[in-house]
């Protein structure tokens, strides 16, 4: 037994530690979240999104077939940029330890001239080889006023 005791405590000792990004990463997407709607204020909801969409981005849409695919998206939002009226702000978002995929749940407010509607959101986020966060998936519902 003590034979392969030595062995084992060595393999444990000279494994690398694995740095918890959880936390850091949860931050960066919160700022992430925040940036998209920032700018979904100023050039549009679809053009926004669009932005910060991951080449492999799946769109859930309501009774339809969700689009699958930036580019599929960016043809389907063609010539609409979307409201600039929707905004949101995230309230939640937790990340891997590893620091490479994340989500944001939050709430959302758009406004039209005689109506405000609100609703729930997700964004299931992706970190980029560049590092940047690009989602790669995104959808929502409606609620009650809060």
């Amino acid at each position: 037994m003590r034979k392969f005791l030595f062995p084992l405590l060595f393999l444990i000792a000279c494994s690398p530690k694995i740095t918890d990004l959880s936390n850091l990463s949860a931050n960066e997407i919160i700022k992430t979240d925040k940036e998209m709607s920032e700018m979904a204020s100023k050039i549009g909801f679809n053009q926004a999104l669009l932005n910060y969409a991951d080449d492999n981005v799946i769109k859930p849409r309501e009774n339809q077939i969700s689009i699958f695919g930036k580019k599929n998206l960016s043809d389907f939002w063609k010539d609409k940029p979307g409201p600039k009226t929707l905004s949101w702000v995230p309230n939640k978002a937790e990340a891997s330890r590893s620091g490479d995929i994340g989500y944001t749940f939050g709430y959302y407010t758009f406004k039209t001239p005689d109506s405000t509607f609100y609703g729930n959101y997700y964004t299931i986020w992706k970190k980029q080889s560049d590092g940047k966060w690009k989602f790669v998936l995104d959808g929502g519902n409606a609620t009650p006023k809060p």
